[in-house]
């Protein structure tokens, strides 16, 4: 039986629509990019005859000239796909089709189905939305056309220059547009459904663009069970099944649909936790055809998973190189910020899933090299040549300083992005890499690198330690196989591979990762002995986080906190992971909380010195409001230290007069002592109100130490976190390891609930009194499971899933894990505390 690959997928996807691709320009928006780079699409669309395939947001009219095929004629027919709802792309498209005049088709592919466009409250389109869609952006493709022949008219300028200029960027889609007024006849728009959009790691695990309207929308309301905007709800077993879900389980629902159509399953829908259990409920009462046992389909079992039934795991820093890739490497800016409060419920801003290798910073450590390869100067060169169309002329003459500039300055131009398929050449680069520690996966990209070395006959002076990479030997081989151009377009995938792992296993960086790793394990030793050692292990690293801080800060070198020490930001994601520890280990400490007042008071009163201290710690909401005050504050007492503390070399006269002729200048010093008093009542009131913000703050932690007993499927104890061993640095396995492993092994699962097809519900209902009820099938039974984690997953849990298999003696099984985006600890402490937060 073949395995399922959801990369080939995504690639067979486009292969569907040669037809629409051939001899048009594509555009694709930024989620459909991280997609198709994830999945190698781009390399396919030439191959399917495609023009050019280019950026919708970044759109220009220099893309009808870029053409891969050499196509003379002008274009006559545009692609455009997108991940987002159709009214959330209209703008892009619309300037789009004012941009290109001769274009006469417009094929629109939208990852979004027809059904979540209706359901979802902010959509204006209905039921039929793809054809009402059709019609509003030729009407307001002929209003905007109307609008700009009259300012050319009327200025005297060229119609297309006009039109670009009178572009608005902002959503016009309108019910009340004449369509027999004039415009431009012939355009033909035809819109479709794309579903097959997600970002595939390996051909078995993946998460959503993060760009995507799926992936952005909001997971819950605010109400007193819910964490984030980003989170589901904690799963108290009180969610009404009622059609007043946030708009991420909708889209969620609707996607898994698409999904399973696509790969030609039937499913099984089972349920783990409220939100969950609502889109099982939305899979099953709206998508009869993934029942429909008149077309052959493979079954299997669809396994959905709230994330807030384990946060501490993407909370800590496991022992996974792939995760301490995305968390240490810089991603790619989003396009735009496009989180925005709508009827009470806001989208995500998720971080992008595009890592940016610094290529250029490993190869700039030898100047020469990198000029004696011809690469700068053919780069600049392709950039001269592009920009001189867009540039003033003024300013080309400064494109021709190459010599001026600086070696530092190719960095950027040298870097690349982490990619999944896009350079396999034969090896799936990010599959063997996910499914090993820091330790074996970067002794295996080492590997990889030698085998490359010796194909292309390159020998590489280097002291090698076998059992061992370091950055140094990556580092040697890496520049070895870039000396030459054609060397380092060959190997690009093994060479970013390879140099995101250098800058992973960086001091500044391991050093960090491993900081954070040895606290966390302490935390979770002190969580098995006794409250009060917990508390002060807690309270002990926000107190060493600030004097580390502002240490820092003295020295002028705020890079030392790179190097294996924690900042008062990191101090905080260890108090969150500490107080679940301690609702998990003390779950009745204390009235409020895993804790007595007087530990509790204690650590209240750490964060209040350490926000003293460091006032602009970071996008904090407990602090909104609050920052600039606290920062004045910081700074006004060091301009008073600075006053108050005299020279060495300088003598006060007064001190040695004995007999001084009185004080001078009473009324100044009055003055001076009131605006000491209102300055010293100023930040009286000020600590008050951060004191009450910290007491917020900690109500916001009693919450997070009460996961335990309020989500309903973990109070039995049976799915709770195991009590870890010492000297094991990764800590307790993750949820999805032990729910694995319990299905596969057939044990009963408390909260498992199982969503019946209508086909099933009516034999229980109707013929089952006659012994022709169907059985509850189990989950375990099923030769492919997909697992969705609703919030996100990380590589860890990816790892530790593709374990549990291979632990359970079930090399049948085809396990392919999905989540809602890509999690790092540094993603749940802004979901959790950051601008997305509930408090």
């Amino acid at each position: 039986m073949a395995l399922i690959d959801v990369a080939i997928s995504c690639l067979n996807s486009i292969r569907e629509i040669e037809e629409e691709v051939k001899d048009a320009i594509v555009y694709i928006d930024a989620g459909c990019t991280e997609s198709f780079q994830f999945a190698g699409a781009f390399p396919l669309f030439l191959e399917l005859g495609a023009r050019a395939v280019c950026s919708l947001e970044n759109m220009t009219s220099l893309d009808a000239v870029a053409d891969w095929n050499s196509k003379t004629d002008c274009a006559k027919r545009i692609v455009i796909m997108t991940s987002r709802l159709l009214n959330d792309a209209h703008r892009y498209m619309l300037r789009c089709l004012s941009t290109h005049e001769a274009v006469q088709h417009c094929t629109v592919f939208t990852s979004i189905s027809e059904g979540s466009h209706s359901a979802i409250p902010d959509s204006p389109l209905g039921p039929d939305a793809y054809r009402e869609y059709e019609t509003l952006l030729v009407q307001d493709y002929n209003e905007h056309t109307k609008k700009s022949d009259k300012i050319s008219k009327d200025k005297g300028v060229s119609k297309f220059s006009s039109a670009l200029e009178s572009l608005t960027l902002e959503p016009i889609i309108s019910e009340n547009i004449d369509s027999s007024s004039g415009g431009v006849e012939g355009l033909v728009v035809a819109v479709h459904h794309f579903p097959l959009i997600i970002c595939p790691f390996t051909p078995r695990a993946f998460v959503l663009p993060s760009q995507g309207s799926v992936a952005e929308a909001s997971l819950s309301r605010q109400h007193e069970d819910s964490l984030s905007f980003g989170l589901p709800p904690v799963s108290t077993g009180s969610m009404s099944d009622t059609d007043d879900v946030p708009p991420g389980a909708t889209l969620t629902a609707h996607f898994l649909y698409q999904l399973a159509l696509k790969l030609e399953l039937k499913l099984e829908i089972f349920s783990l936790g409220d939100l969950s259990k609502n889109v099982g409920k939305i899979l099953t009462d709206n998508m009869s055809s993934l029942y429909d046992v008149g077309r052959r389909k493979r079954s299997a079992g669809l396994l959905l998973v709230d994330r807030t039934l384990d946060l501490i795991t993407p909370c800590c820093h496991g022992d996974s190189l792939f995760d301490r890739i995305f968390s240490s490497l810089p991603r790619a800016e989003r396009f735009s910020s496009q989180a925005q409060l709508k009827q009470g419920v806001q989208s995500i801003n998720r971080p992008s899933l595009d890592v940016q290798v610094p290529l250029g910073e490993l190869l700039n450590e030898e100047p020469s090299k990198i000029r004696d390869s011809g690469l700068p100067e053919g780069v600049e060169a392709f950039l001269r040549g592009w920009d001189s169309y867009t540039s003033d002329p003024q300013n080309v003459g400064l494109l021709n300083e190459c010599d001026k500039k600086s070696t530092a300055s190719w960095n950027e131009l040298l870097n690349g992005s982490l990619v999944a398929t896009e350079c396999f050449r034969g090896t799936p680069y990010l599959e063997a890499m996910i499914d090993r520690k820091t330790k074996d996966g970067s002794v295996l990209v080492k590997k990889w690198l030698q085998e490359t070395l010796r194909r292309e006959n390159i020998s590489v002076n280097v002291r090698a330690r076998p059992g061992y990479a370091t950055k140094p030997e990556l580092q040697a081989m890496i520049r070895a196989l870039s000396q030459s151009q054609s060397s380092l377009l060959k190997n690009k995938g093994i060479i970013q591979l390879a140099a995101a792992t250098a800058a992973a296993l960086d001091e500044s960086q391991s050093a960090k990762w491993d900081t954070f790793s040895s606290a966390e394990m302490m935390l979770n030793v002190s969580a098995g002995d006794t409250s009060q050692g917990l508390a002060a292990q807690i309270s002990d690293l926000i107190n060493k986080s600030a004097v580390a801080e502002l240490q820092a800060k003295k020295n002028e070198k705020p890079d030392t906190l790179s190097r294996g020490l924690l900042s008062f930001r990191d101090a905080l994601l260890l108090t969150i992971v500490g107080y679940i520890l301690a609702g998990e280990n003390f779950p009745t400490s204390g009235s409020g909380g895993p804790f007595s007042w007087q530990e509790e008071h204690f650590l209240k009163e750490a964060i209040v010195d350490a926000a003293l201290e460091n006032p602009s710690v970071g996008n904090l909401k407990f602090l909104n409001g609050l920052t600039e005050e606290l920062e004045g504050r910081l700074n006004r007492l060091k301009t008073e230290e600075t006053k108050e503390s005299p020279s060495d070399d300088q003598l006060d006269i007064d001190a040695l007069d004995d007999d001084p002729w009185g004080k001078w200048g009473d009324e100044e010093d009055e003055e001076v002592e009131n605006s000491k008093a209102e300055e010293s009542y100023d930040d009286m009131q000020l600590k008050l109100d951060l004191r009450d913000r910290v007491d917020s703050l900690f109500r916001f932690l009693h919450k997070l130490s009460s996961l335990r007993t309020r989500n309903l499927p973990l109070r039995e104890g049976s799915l709770a976190s195991e009590s870890s061993f010492p000297g094991d640095p990764s800590g307790n396995k993750g949820l999805l390891y032990r729910l694995i492993a319990k299905v596969l092994s057939k044990q009963e699962i408390p909260g498992l609930e199982y969503h019946s097809s209508t086909v099933g519900r009516f034999l229980k209902s109707g013929f089952g009194r006659f012994g022709l009820g169907q059985a509850k099938p189990s989950l375990a039974d099923q030769s492919v499971i997909l697992v969705f984690v609703i919030g996100g997953i990380n590589g860890r849990e990816v790892f530790e899933a593709q374990e549990a298999v291979s632990e359970s003696g079930r090399p049948d099984i085809n396990l392919v894990i999905g989540g809602t985006t890509l999690l790092t600890p540094d993603d749940m402490f802004d979901l959790l505390v950051g601008q997305f937060s509930h408090f």
